[in-house]
């Protein structure tokens, strides 16, 4: 009876934990769908701090950082969120646009790259690389990302398609 009582005891303690995160994580994600991003990450960084591992928590975190211009911040949270998770294109697409704000182009373009590369139809990563394409001269690489974008279902592609491709 009483192995029965601590087995019982630890399994609600890692339920709760696992719970705990969830709970931060849910109520950081209604915040920052209400455009409270400094609240909203407060909550995702007490998700991470009951589960280290959790990466939507760290990208989640690293898009309300963007928001709020935390460039370091945000590519820290996404270069952590590939290195748990390196097949999540969306982190890709978010470190691009972080190293893109940061007139990296070159490093944009790579990450828009691995994007692409899990997931080909993500008409953001071909317009992103587009633009940073046409910030590093490559008009040519430019123009067809672009095209590709619209392609896609991209309406600001079609912008700077007229913009960049004349």
């Amino acid at each position: 009876m009483k192995n029965l009582l601590l087995l019982s005891f630890i399994m609600i303690s890692f339920s709760s934990w696992s719970q705990t995160a969830e709970i931060y994580f849910n109520r950081a994600f209604n915040k920052a769908a209400n455009g409270n991003y400094k609240s909203a990450i407060t909550d995702y960084t007490k998700a991470i701090g009951k589960n280290s591992k959790f990466v939507e928590a760290y990208q989640n975190r690293g898009v309300a950082k963007y928001q709020l211009n935390d460039l370091q911040g945000a590519m820290t949270d996404f270069s952590k969120t590939i290195e748990l998770d390196n097949m999540n294109a969306d982190a890709f697409t978010g470190r691009a646009n972080v190293n893109f704000k940061l007139s990296k182009f070159k490093e944009a373009i790579e990450d828009c790259t691995s994007s692409l590369g899990l997931n080909p139809r993500d008409y953001v990563a071909y317009n992103l690389r587009g633009l940073a394409y046409n910030k590093i001269g490559d008009k040519a690489k430019s123009c067809k990302d672009f095209l590709k974008a619209i392609e896609l279902g991209s309406q600001s592609a079609i912008k700077n398609k007229s913009t960049f491709c004349k």
